[in-house]
């Protein structure tokens, strides 16, 4: 088990060895958001900016704009709600070449509570035009997602975690943008999954197996762009689909998908996550139980939604 935090930091540190244009920029977090293993090894590209998210992003754009490849980082609560304005304004609105990779997402941020725990955040960056949104499900994905977003070009939101998650892919795994994976196959039901959901998709299926339910996982990387061929296919094959992601089901994965299928492809559809609610205090795996985010809540959804196909 890995943090995807601690995967960002080590393939951060790769990246700065292999392009000399490669910068990064911190808001005095370096330690949490792991952006302190580049600083160690490329003091003269990395910039501690203090806590000034907005000049952060600021001067994050200005630096894309002579060639360098900048990459950001805070806690998600602050890229996406203190430099909302900035990122929209001089990043995805010129398309600058910005990788905004924010850690600490969702409610197992923990015991600091609500007001720290980003459950909006995928909502409100796929709402902005021009920015690429990632959602790693592991440590091995991060890798490959982070060497993804340095090749890119233009503006791009990853949402990373805090705390240590179960291995979903091999060594080697290959990110590509926009493209969905299918992990298990199925034929009663698709789980879409995304982050640390989808190990619990896969043991959900498991157990769902032993009942004689057949459930396809399908895990999407990429919320933006979506996956729209993978999503068309479990929709059209196995004719009910479970979204599960550690945020609100407004705007998040299960927005993206609602929104795909109503217009092209109408199924039955369950959205797992946070219902329109704040965070709350507490130790993460309570918290993960508190609101349903588990295989268990997985396998009851799924009896529910293959008793309405029947």
């Amino acid at each position: 088990m890995i943090a995807t935090r601690d995967a960002y930091g080590e393939t951060l540190a790769e990246l700065g060895a292999e392009n000399a244009n490669i910068v990064v920029l911190d808001a005095d977090l370096s330690g949490s958001t792991k952006t302190g293993v580049f600083a160690k090894k490329f003091p003269e590209r990395f910039f501690n900016m203090g806590i000034a998210e907005a000049n952060m992003v600021g001067t994050a754009a200005g630096l894309a704009s002579v060639g360098k490849v900048p990459f950001l980082s805070t806690f998600a609560i602050f890229a996406a709600g203190r430099a909302w304005e900035q990122i929209r304004q001089a990043v995805a609105y010129p398309k600058a070449n910005v990788k905004v990779v924010a850690t600490h997402g969702g409610v197992t941020v923990g015991e600091d509570g609500g007001s720290h725990q980003s459950v909006e955040d995928i909502a409100i960056m796929r709402a902005i035009p021009n920015m690429t949104v990632i959602v790693p499900a592991d440590g091995e994905e991060t890798k490959g997602a982070i060497r993804a977003a340095a090749a890119y070009k233009g503006p791009v939101y990853v949402r990373l975690g805090r705390n240590k998650v179960a291995s979903v892919f091999p060594a080697g795994h290959k990110f590509v943008i926009g493209k969905g994976n299918l992990l298990v196959e199925g034929t009663d039901l698709t789980f879409v999954t995304t982050g640390l959901m989808t190990a619990q998709a896969v043991i959900a299926a498991e157990r769902l197996k032993a009942e004689g339910i057949s459930a396809r996982v399908v895990h999407i990387g990429t919320i933006k762009p979506l996956d729209k061929e993978i999503l068309q296919q479990a929709a059209e094959e196995t004719g009910a689909i479970i979204t599960a992601e550690e945020h609100s089901v407004v705007g998040g994965l299960g927005g993206a998908v609602a929104e795909f299928l109503s217009e092209e492809c109408p199924t039955l559809l369950k959205r797992v996550g946070i219902y329109d609610r704040f965070g709350t205090s507490g130790k993460s795996e309570e918290l993960l139980k508190y609101f349903g985010l588990n295989a268990e809540t997985l396998v009851e959804e799924a009896r529910e939604i293959v008793s309405r196909k029947k």
